[in-house]
C-alpha cells in the first residue's frame, strides 16, 4: 500500500513538471527585443532583423498572422513561431481636455 501511494505521488509530481515544461510564455511582437526574438528556436539574427524592419515599416504588428508577411517566414515557420508570440492591443492616447 505504501509503495502504491509513493508511486501515485511520484506520478503526479512528474505530470506537473512535464506540463510546465511545455508551457510557452508569449512575447509581444511589438515590444520584443532582438535578443528575445532570437530566443525562439529558428529565429537567428537575420530573421530577427527582418521582423524588426517589418515592425518599423508597418508601425507595428496588428496580429500574429502578419508574421507570414515578414520576408523569410513561410507557412511552415509560422506554425512554429505563432505559439511564441502575441500582439497586445495598442494603448490609445488619453483624450485631450478642452
Amino acid at each position: 500500500m505504501n509503495a502504491m501511494i509513493r508511486a501515485l505521488v511520484l506520478g503526479v509530481v512528474l505530470m506537473l513538471g512535464m506540463s510546465s515544461a511545455y508551457a510557452v510564455e508569449k512575447m509581444d511582437l511589438n515590444t520584443a527585443t532582438t535578443e528575445q526574438l532570437q530566443s525562439v528556436k529558428g529565429i537567428g539574427p537575420k530573421l530577427a532583423q527582418s521582423i524588426e524592419e517589418y515592425r518599423k515599416t508597418h508601425q507595428g504588428f496588428k496580429s500574429v498572422e502578419e508574421l507570414k508577411d515578414v520576408k523569410g517566414i513561410g507557412d511552415k515557420n509560422f506554425i512554429t513561431f505563432k505559439e511564441h508570440f502575441s500582439v497586445e492591443p495598442a494603448k490609445s492616447a488619453a483624450p485631450s481636455k478642452k
